[in-house]
């Protein structure tokens, strides 16, 4: 089983970041490098996530080797013998060989910085850009990015100028790379406390809201309200820019040095509006230099950056509507099933995607009813109060890690028995489960989080290549904070525990935090206490209502704004099924009435078909009969009544519409 593990957890972490990327990704319409480099960035930060415990679990039997194999006479104090006297220590079923963890985190972690500060920077001005060429492309995003890199450049310096006049310091290169990692931590670890701050409140509280059904519906109908602005505001700013199209495109004639560049913004424009471009387009006008100003390429280039911005806007808002109706119909009807005497699910509308046949055969709408009006509730309740309960065990820990006699962290006490006994399959899943819950209340927040429209990660294929792209930054440097946190948690870092243990793989590739002591000994010790602050701000919804108070409207039970936006929403919705109950009822009528007369119809037009041919050779050999006229009279009469009766299709009759006036019938006729 040596190195099984490793290889089973690289592969099925690979599998997950594919999955995750394909959910809020495009595969076919996206570029293939913002694919490539966005799975790289994700694959690597939730690889880091999961092996984590497998690089404890072997630092804790390699420092269990040590304690066996020297004898207290023998030892020179590098190590702190564990057990005084020679003891068995049992290999763990993941152990790694020696040598490969380090060579592993020194290509994942170096890897994942190179992406974060250098590679996916550069890519998301380059993929913003307007530009027709790739060199076009790469000047914007040189441009865009040099004060970018002037920054991280000047924030070097200044750690660098630190270390240089300290005369504690000799400035080697081992200190010039520990430099760099602290500065990069430090930022990511200020980032973290944020969104962990957030997390801890918010992911228990949302699945407690859960449970309830009214609160959900009512919230549906707000994110509605809100989505409608949203949606009749990007079809607003679409028809503007396709407007600019238009003008440039009937401006720029077909043999014009820039009509290559107005083709490539047609071919990003939506299908309707190239069609109706195309039919007022005169390719057989030349156009005259002296007679009409022409746009320069700058400013088509920025007609096509806003081109592109505007259809992945409307695109997106057109996808979650359609989400969020499903939503409120499913919602409302489990309001509806609640009161159900049979016990049986009945849905208001028909899934108009086809459903899996083993999912039938197993989800039964008794089953469907049980789960939903009476076991999610209470299973999302539960699942609120264990999470609660880690909340709270990080938050103390937090505030109590950097105590070591006695020990405070309740992570760090629980892998310390463990570690007596050496059961590496506990502290594998208790490091698993912490570090995997402390990612989900970061990671969470990331994908929740929108900065207006210019960051917002969609499902359902809805990113664009920008969100995506900032996202892999994101993770990428909050990742290695988050693992130093983790393992200061649980005294695993030797700057927490002060002990002179041997560390683990992933903390020597760090360095010795000691080059800056006011960032060992302080900021990275006391700053983590500010989740405490943030917690109870996120309980209260500070930010929610300092929002509102800007003009953001969230949802909150107490505003009057939030109750009109609900009712408005509330109305949408009920217009929206009252529309999809009018489609169904005249696509049923129409199916009904296929199935009554169609083959009644067929047998009928084969008949008189059959008549018809009988009675024009009739004709046609007896055409000084005045007998014939009759006959196609009567044949084109009959033909007439069946063409009539195949072309009726059933009306939606409306009261309003009906006049049971007999004598304004009469005068119709």
């Amino acid at each position: 089983m040596s190195g099984a593990a490793l290889g089973l957890e690289i592969v099925f972490v690979f599998f997950l970041a594919l999955f995750l990327l394909h959910r809020y990704g495009d595969f076919k319409k996206q570029h293939r490098l913002v694919i490539i480099a966005t799975l790289l960035a994700w694959y690597l930060c939730f690889l880091i996530v999961f092996i984590l415990p497998l690089d404890v679990s072997t630092t804790i039997y390699n420092r269990c080797k040590l304690a066996v194999n020297s004898s207290p006479a023998e030892s020179n104090g590098s190590y702190v013998t564990l057990a005084p006297s020679k003891q068995k220590c049992f290999k763990p079923w993941s152990y790694i060989p020696d040598g490969i963890m380090p060579i592993f985190w020194r290509v994942v972690y170096w890897t994942s910085q190179f992406l974060t500060w250098i590679l996916l920077p550069f890519m998301q001005s380059y993929a913003r850009s307007g530009g027709f060429s790739i060199t076009g492309k790469i000047k914007t995003a040189l441009i865009e990015n040099a004060i970018y890199y002037g920054t991280y450049l000047l924030i070097f310096g200044a750690f660098l100028i630190y270390v240089a006049v300290n005369p504690n310091f000799n400035l080697q290169w081992n200190q010039l790379q520990t430099i760099g990692i602290a500065a990069a931590n430090t930022w990511g670890l200020f980032l973290l406390v944020l969104l962990l701050g957030y997390g801890l409140v918010e992911i228990p509280r949302s699945h407690w809201n859960g449970a309830k059904r009214g609160y959900l519906l009512m919230k549906t109908y707000f994110k509605a309200a809100k989505l409608m602005t949203e949606k009749a505001d990007a079809e607003e700013n679409l028809e503007d820019i396709m407007e600019e199209v238009r003008k440039v495109s009937e401006s720029i004639k077909y043999n014009h040095p820039l009509r290559k560049c107005v083709d490539t913004i047609l071919k990003k424009c939506p299908t309707e509006y190239q069609e109706r471009m195309g039919r007022n387009m005169d390719d057989y006008e030349d156009f005259d230099e002296r007679q009409n100003s022409y746009p320069s390429e700058k400013s088509l280039a920025k007609l096509h950056k806003q081109v592109i911005y505007s259809v992945q806007r409307h695109r997106r808002t057109q996808v979650q509507w359609q989400i969020l109706l499903e939503q409120a119909f499913y919602l409302e009807d489990v309001a509806k099933n609640e009161s159900s005497a049979t016990r049986q699910f009945v849905h208001t509308f028909h899934s108009q995607e086809p459903e899996n046949k083993i999912i039938q055969y197993f989800y039964t709408p008794t089953v469907e009813w049980y789960w939903e009006c009476l076991l999610r509730p209470w299973f999302y309740r539960v699942l609120a109060v264990v999470l609660a309960t880690f909340s709270v065990i990080v938050v103390w820990s937090e505030c109590t890690f950097f105590s070591t006699k006695p020990v405070l962290s309740l992570f760090a006490v629980f892998i310390q028995l463990a570690e007596k006994t050496y059961n590496y399959i506990y502290i594998e899943m208790a490091c698993f489960l912490t570090i995997f819950f402390l990612s989900i209340c970061v990671y969470s927040t990331v994908f929740r989080i929108r900065v207006f429209n210019y960051y917002y990660l969609a499902s359902h294929h809805q990113t664009d290549a920008y969100s995506l792209l900032f996202s892999g930054m994101l993770f990428c440097r909050l990742t290695p904070p988050l693992c130093l946190n983790f393992l200061g948690l649980t005294h695993m870092d030797a700057t927490i525990s002060h002990k002179n243990t041997q560390p683990t793989a992933y903390t020597s590739i760090m360095g010795s935090m000691r080059v800056l002591s006011f960032i060992a000994d302080g900021f990275y010790i006391y700053y983590p206490m500010l989740v405490v602050i943030l917690c109870i701000a996120t309980y209260f919804s500070l930010g929610t209502r300092c929002l509102n108070l800007l003009g953001f409207q969230q949802f909150m039970g107490d505003s009057e704004m939030t109750s009109d936006l609900i009712d408005e929403g509330k109305e949408l919705i009920r217009r929206e099924k009252r529309k999809r109950q009018r489609q169904e009822e005249g696509e049923n009528r129409r199916r009904e009435w296929k199935e009554r007369y169609g083959n009644r119809d067929d047998s009928t037009r084969n008949r008189v078909v059959h008549t018809d041919q009988k009675e024009s050779s009739f004709s046609e050999t007896n055409a000084s009969r005045p007998l014939s006229k009759y006959t196609r009279s009567n044949g084109r009469t009959e033909r007439d009544r069946i063409e009539l009766l195949q072309d009726a299709e059933p009306l939606d009759f409306n009261a309003d519409s009906i006049n049971d006036d007999p004598l304004e019938s009469d005068s119709g006729r």
